[in-house]
């Protein structure tokens, strides 16, 4: 059993899983997208961005405690909407750039903090105090005036939680592990052992790092000493790796070693430089007479790599007197050295199998996998039933594909997600499909590439396929009715909740969330009417409907 397979399976799976379980019961109004502007050209866009804070649904109303709201506000309204006094403060309304460390610099005089949960998208945080008397301070504080987090105004109210769960099981604030849980979201750019050892590195000795890739990006990092650790925490918690992707939630681990058995791009031991990475199993390969593509395929053929982007100005990392670097510097995709050893890790195009023969064609693989990366072409394996190749804008895109598309399941099939052998996709022995569209198709020049800029793939949130869809552009003169009536035209399942945001008066499109029954429901609805272009009456042109998968996991 491999390290990555050893951890999936045993303690790494119960940690994601029962911090995931907290987030969810925690967690007051998700209703992330809220107040998004309509006209917004990309999917995905983290809005409700405004300082207001609001109150969660159900009847587990927040009462929020600012001096907009007024500090008798808690005295309105129901008893069974009151959140009774907790040592666990939920805080909203948090800056963008806001770390685990500046919520400890700005709370800490209110009382003893025994833990953090940070909630970097949603711009929310829980704060465990070591006792009521302190959440009692920090809530009436912030009723009566305003408390600053980061610079920016905090609002606070009681969570319903008594205690934030944590693998150490501990309430001494001095506790830890010297092993961390790192969540990476929004992975726009690989994440890989040496990218985490640049950012963790410089607020104490790493000893070994192995990342995850199956629910997403995770990985847990060994530091030498528990402080290290909890410096760590503290620096980087809710922090960016890259400009507006890549952020980092943290927690500690369970375990307090790690076992590495090979050095590469997913696990590393720094403690054992001659560990290698041993391929198994490819015994003596037949030679190719020239070489794994032609020379103008080559890795440059496509233009160059994607540019390194900026970390963020230094004061969210607080590292002391550790000196970060401006560019975090990832490593390029390496060929095989050998002749016919398969497909290159650099290939812009990946294969997919698996796929529905009589309702999947080129325009519905486009709709699902646009939502990682631009499509240049589609061809469908005539010598291969159920097989497409999907030439991609480059290999990260591919990498983002495999990581949230592979093994998930549409009209019944599952789907199987890997790099392609081949570096482009040729327009040969093209033939009819059985739904009566051509097996190949070229969308370099569609408008609906979502990552064609990099002022619009920043603006994209890369999330791994949920039961709830961010619906956009859409007409205003649409209803529910309508939007039901196209689910069941296109003999697509319909959608059990239905929610639309309160557009701005200049706006020419509504925008939402549309809840189903199951994630597979939600991926095929997504996969048919993505980009169904709608027409309204005495309208010159159509509106192109836009779905993305959600933040928010449920409405």
């Amino acid at each position: 059993m491999s390290v990555v397979e050893e951890y999936e399976e045993g303690e790494y799976e119960r940690a994601a899983k029962r911090l995931k379980t907290v987030e969810v019961e925690l967690e007051e109004g998700e209703d992330l997208e809220e107040g998004e502007d309509s006209d917004s050209a990309s999917p995905g866009l983290l809005l409700g961005d405004d300082d207001t804070p609001l109150a969660g649904g159900g009847e587990k109303k927040a009462h929020w405690s600012s001096s907009k709201y007024g500090s008798n506000r808690r005295d309105n309204g129901d008893d069974a909407h009151q959140i009774p006094p907790s040592p666990v403060v939920h805080v909203r309304g948090l800056c963008e750039s806001v770390v685990e460390a500046d919520l400890v610099e700005a709370l800490e005089k209110f009382g003893t903090i025994c833990y953090v949960m940070m909630m970097p998208f949603k711009r929310q945080a829980l704060v465990e105090f070591e006792g009521v008397e302190s959440a009692d301070k920090c809530v009436a504080c912030g009723a009566s005036e305003a408390v600053y987090v980061a610079g920016q105004q905090a609002f606070f109210n009681y969570s319903t939680s008594k205690r934030i769960t944590r693998p150490t099981h501990s309430d001494n604030p001095n506790s830890g592990n010297n092993v961390l849980l790192l969540s990476v979201q929004n992975p726009l750019y690989p994440i890989t052992t040496d990218v985490l050892y640049t950012v963790c590195n410089p607020t104490g000795n790493v000893l070994r790092i192995v990342i995850f890739k199956r629910n997403g990006i995770q990985a847990m990092v060994e530091f030498e000493s528990v402080q290290s650790a909890q410096k760590a925490k503290a620096a980087l918690n809710g922090a960016d790796i890259y400009v507006g992707c890549c952020t980092m939630k943290i927690e500690y681990a369970r375990p307090t070693r790690l076992n590495v058995i090979r050095n590469d791009s997913d696990s590393w031991d720094y403690t054992k430089p001659y560990l290698v990475r041993r391929d198994r199993g490819k015994g003596r390969q037949r030679q190719a007479i020239l070489g794994e593509h032609p020379s103008s395929y080559g890795d440059n053929g496509y233009g160059s790599h994607c540019p390194l982007l900026p970390l963020p100005s230094n004061n969210r990392y607080k590292m002391g007197s550790h000196d970060i670097p401006e560019v975090v510097t990832y490593p390029l995709p390496q060929t095989s050295s050998y002749m016919g050893h398969g497909a290159s890790s650099s290939s812009s195009v990946a294969m997919v199998s698996g796929l529905h023969a009589k309702r999947m064609n080129c325009t519905r693989i486009f709709n699902l996998i646009c939502l990682y990366g631009n499509i240049e072409k589609i061809k469908f394996m005539k010598s291969v039933p159920g097989t497409a190749l999907v030439e991609m804008g480059d290999e990260y895109a591919v990498d983002r594909a495999i990581t949230h598309l592979n093994s998930i399941k549409v009209f019944g099939k599952r789907l199987n997600v890997c790099v392609s052998k081949q570096h482009a996709v040729i327009p040969s022995q093209v033939f009819e499909l059985e739904d009566g569209t051509s097996s190949y198709k070229d969308f370099a020049m569609t408008r609906n590439n979502r990552f064609t800029s990099a002022g619009q793939a920043s603006k994209n949130i890369i999330q791994p396929p949920s039961c709830v869809l961010h619906f956009y552009n859409v007409p205003p003169c649409v209803t529910e009715e309508e939007l039901q009536q196209l689910c069941t035209t296109h003999d697509v399942p319909e959608f059990i909740k239905y929610k639309v945001f309160d557009a701005k008066p200049s706006s020419k499109t509504i925008s939402g969330l549309l809840e189903f029954e199951t994630k597979t429901h939600a991926v095929e609805v997504l996969t048919v009417l993505n980009h169904y272009q709608i027409r309204i009456p005495n309208g010159s042109n159509p509106y192109t409907l836009k779905l993305c998968f959600s933040t928010s996991s449920h409405l």
